[in-house]
């Protein structure tokens, strides 16, 4: 009961993602698309963490640490670059 559970937590958080990829590719801002990048990238995250404790595949941990790791520099590195285009 409980692989099945988490895989349908997983398919739950796909479709999730579809929504924020919408506004990715739409969004009225480049605020809103990194925001939505961020959704895209806590949700992906967390599907590998469902299916690792589906699959009972322990790589997918690593993974999805690298991922989070990845996401944290891509925030720094967006507001950084975000900071110093409004003071010019």
């Amino acid at each position: 009961m409980m692989p099945e559970f988490l895989l349908a937590m997983a398919l739950l958080l796909l479709l999730t993602m579809s929504a924020g990829l919408v506004r990715v590719v739409i969004g009225p801002t480049p605020a809103d698309r990194m925001m939505a990048a961020q959704l895209l990238g806590t949700s992906g995250i967390a599907v590998l963490l469902l299916l690792a404790l589906a699959l009972e595949v322990p790589a997918l941990l690593d993974v999805a640490l690298i991922f989070a790791l990845l996401a944290a520099v891509s925030v720094a590195a967006f507001t950084r670059r975000r900071a110093g285009r409004d003071q010019a």
